[in-house]
């Protein structure tokens, strides 16, 4: 059985390549791909080999993953032949892999397109997690990109407000807007500094998140963040920060940053403020199958698996258009 998978066989370069799967293990099990999600942010760093993402090549990306179980090897237990799974499998049509890489989609509520966003919601949602974000606190998600979104999302959920989308595309921030931003801010406008004054009564917010990935993003962070606020540092900075006025916009006002990568994560056991990954996509799946949690608005392109190379071309040109990138493999349409 041949199968097709995504590979970067060096920089800036993208294939399709056919791959023979071989026979299953006693300990292990095949699935057949669904979908699977392009992370815009890391894999066009990665794929670029932009500042901080220098990889090596050939690689074969991904890390969001919804599909079915077509085999299971005999010392198998808990999973079955047609249940559908989540896992961190990379973009291809088949895989074989350890069940205890998978979890099971219980709900035939949530779409597999939908559901294959539990991974990006989960790495958003461990960056609100470190903000411990009380109920009444205003805060300012710098960036709206599919991260930024994201963690827009989750942190009404957590009790923001008022919520302050901030990017430099206005149809960026039309979409956070109608997913919950109470407002919308373009740093550029010479207006921004009172804009949210006035959506934060003067005392600027309390909450920073900041998901644009840019290096000034970080320097703008500390700059508009209120007296003790703590900012979190969920986007990976691809390049230096400029040089930042720690007195002024740190120290002085006794900021607080997160570092919020999510290899930093515990591997066995979750606490408060600090799940496990595993535990945080499940509940991602969970909000979506209840519709507490709206990924369908971010899914901005569906493509063919074996047509990933035109998802990426896309990706590179950096399309403000482009968010989510569903890539459908084995027939889903």
């Amino acid at each position: 059985m041949i199968g097709q998978r995504v590979v970067w066989p060096s920089r800036a370069k993208v294939d399709i390549e056919e791959f023979e799967i071989h026979a299953v293990k006693d300990d292990e099990v095949l699935v057949a791909s669904e979908c699977t999600l392009i992370s815009p942010g890391t894999e066009r760093a990665f794929l670029l080999g932009l500042p901080n993402a220098m990889g090596n090549y050939p690689t074969r990306p991904g890390y969001s993953n919804i599909g079915k179980v077509v085999e299971v090897g005999k010392n198998v237990t808990g999973i079955a032949i047609d249940d559908r799974v989540a896992s961190t499998i990379g973009h291809t049509s088949h895989a074989i892999t350890s069940p205890n890489r998978l979890f099971k989609v219980a709900s035939s509520d949530v779409p597999s397109e939908e559901a294959v966003f539990f991974n990006l919601s989960a790495i958003a949602l461990q960056g609100i997690r470190k903000a411990r974000i009380e109920l009444g606190e205003p805060t300012l998600i710098l960036g709206q990109g599919l991260i930024g979104l994201l963690a827009l999302q989750l942190a009404k959920l957590s009790g923001a407000f008022p919520l302050i989308a901030a990017d430099l595309t206005d149809s960026r921030l039309e979409l956070s807007k109608s997913i919950g931003a109470d407002y919308s801010l373009n740093p550029e406008d010479k207006d921004f500094s009172h804009q949210l004054n006035d959506a934060t009564m003067g005392k600027g917010p309390t909450i920073v998140i900041e998901a644009t990935g840019h290096p000034e993003g970080i320097s703008t962070a500390m700059k508009v963040a209120g007296w003790g606020a703590r900012v979190v540092l969920l986007a990976s900075t691809r390049g230096e920060t400029p040089k930042v006025n720690f007195y002024r916009d740190v120290h002085k006002k006794g900021l607080i940053l997160y570092g919020a990568h999510n290899s930093i994560r515990p591997r066995q056991e979750s606490s408060p403020n600090f799940w496990t990954s595993d535990d945080d996509s499940r509940l991602m799946i969970s909000l979506i199958s209840h519709n507490r949690f709206n990924v369908a608005p971010l899914i901005s392109h569906k493509v063919p698996g074996h047509e990933a190379p035109k998802a990426y071309q896309m990706l590179m040109e950096w399309n403000p258009g482009l968010l989510g990138v569903v890539l459908q493999w084995n027939n889903v349409m």
